[in-house]
């Protein structure tokens, strides 16, 4: 059994934005995943709870640097 645990470095409105983010790890090398309950993106009324970026949890504080990194940087 693997030993590796995950945690949440951000949860959005949208999957456009999650999957924004992720991308924006992964271009750092960080593996990053996406998860909304919303039925396999079929019922996206079902992200009351956000959608949600995940990373292993010995990325997770450099994770969220770069993702407030990335919301203070301007456009």
């Amino acid at each position: 059994m693997n030993d590796e645990s995950f945690e949440v470095v951000g949860t959005f409105l949208t999957r456009v934005d999650a999957e924004l983010a992720r991308t924006a790890l992964e271009a750092e090398e960080i593996e990053a995943t996406v998860a909304a309950d919303d039925a396999a993106g079929m019922r996206p009324h079902l992200w009351l709870s956000g959608v949600r970026v995940w990373v292993r949890s010995t990325d997770a504080a450099r994770a969220q640097a770069i993702l407030q990194a990335a919301e203070a940087t301007p456009e």
